[in-house]
């Protein structure tokens, strides 16, 4: 089995990935705050106090 170099193929740069996964898990996260904030608000109407 041959040993793969990174001239032996198109391959993105490294730092192309680590952006791709900051991004991914910072979408990640915001989408998760915005749902507990939603739940919080679902939670604080059902109990009379308005926002």
């Amino acid at each position: 089995m041959p040993v793969r170099t990174p001239v032996d193929g198109p391959r993105r740069p490294h730092w192309v990935r680590r952006m791709a996964w900051l991004v991914l898990i910072w979408s990640a996260s915001v989408a998760t705050l915005a749902l507990v904030a939603l739940a919080i608000k679902v939670i604080m109407r059902a109990v009379g106090m308005t926002t």
